[in-house]
């Protein structure tokens, strides 16, 4: 039997519908907002209510919210987007990557957590079942003590390294993901050490068709990208609309590439959409309705001219593949 966690309960993967693979809705990174960076800090309910809603009218219906403990989520006001909306929200237990562990944990975390000033110090201090046993509590009974409970489990590592201490996490995800049978999702820093990082998690006994790995078009490689895909994991294509780090041509060639190459079942595509300035309601950005309602009729042109069924490899992108990848198969 599969199914899909959302906020709201748990549905058949049938329900799910057209799907952004990875968002960030609401969170206040404690290690941003101790630097003073505005920018990175969602903090407005009803603005993201808004980017959502436009999402919503140009047919969206679900959205994995990638924030996990580390990021500063907003547990209660993301649910009430989900319940005020409609639109299903998936949520994310475990940890981003290591620079950002230098930040002061949430007061609130603190039953939690223990009583750790940081998350180095939380992370270092725990052994790698004691960080699972955290996870699988947040994908079995809720999100940082709350009812809401989360749909994936995630780690993430740096550019070009991974730390003694995110292999820690790394180690800790692939146990719950073992116990509670929650897909996986990756933070790659700039698209590198995906190989790496499925190596370690081979070590762990991890079914790679249960790993989505982040920020694939960050690293423009066509050959990794392959070496990738031949492992059967999923590839997240999601810096949609970031054209300071490459045009959309670029995007759209290396999707394609990958479809020649027969992997079009492993590709999912969203935004991280994770500043103001890049949602049109805090900051008049390019918003969450940019991908659904202009960058998908451009990839259904530029596919179809290329000889492809563009409106097909659309479906698996944003409905058929996040339902089979964020499916817990029990």
């Amino acid at each position: 039997m599969s199914f899909i966690r959302t906020l709201h309960g748990d549905i058949r993967k049938e329900e799910l519908g057209f799907t952004y693979s990875h968002e960030h809705i609401v969170c206040r990174p404690a290690f941003w907002q101790e630097r003073g960076e505005d920018d990175l800090l969602l903090d407005d309910k009803e603005k993201s209510k808004l980017d959502v809603l436009d999402f919503k009218r140009h047919g969206g219906r679900a959205i994995v919210d990638a924030t996990a403990v580390d990021y500063g989520r907003d547990v209660q006001a993301v649910q009430e987007i989900a319940l005020e909306t409609g639109i299903r929200i998936v949520g994310t237990a475990g940890f981003n990557k290591s620079f950002l562990w230098d930040a002061q944990i949430k007061e609130e975390l603190k039953p939690l957590t223990g009583d750790y000033a940081t998350y180095t110090q939380w992370i270092e201090a725990k052994s790698i079942n004691e960080l699972a046993d955290f996870v699988i509590r947040e994908v079995e009974e809720g999100l940082e003590g709350s009812p809401f409970k989360a749909g994936q489990v995630k780690f993430g590592t740096g550019y070009n390294r991974i730390t003694p201490l995110e292999e820690k996490t790394l180690r800790a995800v692939a146990r719950a993901h073992h116990e509670t049978k929650a897909p996986i999702h990756s933070h790659t820093e700039v698209g590198t050490m995906a190989l790496e990082q499925i190596e370690l998690l081979k070590s762990e006994g991890v079914d790679l068709t249960y790993l989505s790995l982040g920020h694939m078009d960050r690293n423009p490689d066509p050959y990794y990208h392959a070496q990738i895909a031949a492992t059967g994991a999923y590839m997240s294509f999601d810096g949609i609309g970031k054209i300071k780090y490459a045009p959309e041509s670029t995007r759209i060639a290396l999707i394609l590439e990958l479809v020649r190459k027969g992997h079009e079942d492993q590709i999912l595509i969203s935004g991280d959409t994770a500043r103001k300035t890049y949602y049109k309601h805090y900051d008049h950005g390019l918003g969450l309705e940019y991908i659904i309602a202009k960058w998908v009729p451009r990839f259904i042109d530029e596919a179809n001219r290329a000889g492809f069924d563009g409106q097909k490899l659309i479906n698996k992108f944003f409905i058929s593949n996040p339902a089979n990848c964020f499916s817990f198969k029990k």
